[in-house]
C-alpha cells in the first residue's frame, strides 16, 4: 500500500480551487451561486474525529500489544489495513472539499459586505479548516498503523548473493 503524498493532497487542492473559484464566478455572472452547506464543516469534523479516535485506539492497543500487557487485544491486520484505506480515501475527498470550498470561499471574500454572502464565505472557511483536520488524522492514523523498518543492516548484502 502506498503513503499519502503531501504534493498529491495539494494538487487535488489547487485544482479543485482553481476550478471551483472559476466556477464560482461564471455561476454568479449568470444567476445565483449556489450555497455552501452548513453541515459541511461539522460532517468533516466528524470524519476527523473518527479517524483520530480510530488512531488513538490502535496506537493504544499496539502499544499494549509490543509492551506485552495482560489481557491486550491484538490488532487484527486486515483492520488497520482497512483503516488506513478509509483514512487515505478520506484525505483525498477532504482535499478535493477544501479545494472546492476555498475556491468559493475566495470569490466570496470580494462580497463580505452582504451578510448572506459573508455568512457563505465563514461556511466555507470552517470547512477547510475542517478538511485540514481530516488530513492531519489521517496522516497520524497511518503513522500509526505503518509497520517498522527492518534494522537489519546485513539483509541486502543476504538478498544479492
Amino acid at each position: 500500500m502506498k503513503e499519502l503524498r503531501i504534493r498529491t493532497l495539494a494538487t487535488v487542492f489547487v485544482v479543485a480551487g482553481v476550478l471551483s473559484w472559476a466556477g464560482a464566478r461564471l455561476w454568479n455572472s449568470v444567476g445565483t451561486l449556489p450555497s455552501v452547506p452548513l453541515a459541511a464543516p461539522i460532517v468533516l469534523a466528524l470524519i476527523a474525529a473518527v479517524l483520530t479516535a480510530t488512531a488513538l485506539s490502535l496506537r493504544n492497543r499496539l502499544k499494549d500489544q509490543r509492551e506485552r500487557q495482560a489481557g491486550a487485544k491484538g490488532v487484527d491486520p486486515l483492520m488497520a489495513a482497512r483503516a488506513v484505506v478509509f483514512g487515505q480515501a478520506s484525505a483525498l475527498v477532504a482535499a478535493l472539499v477544501s479545494g472546492m470550498y476555498g475556491g468559493v470561499g475566495v470569490f466570496l471574500l470580494e462580497y463580505l459586505d452582504v451578510p448572506a454572502r459573508r455568512d457563505q464565505a465563514i461556511y466555507a472557511g470552517f470547512s477547510v479548516l475542517a478538511s485540514i483536520a481530516v488530513v492531519v488524522a489521517a496522516f497520524f492514523l497511518e503513522r500509526v498503523c505503518k509497520l517498522p523498518e527492518d534494522d537489519d543492516t546485513n539483509g541486502g548484502a543476504a538478498r544479492a548473493a
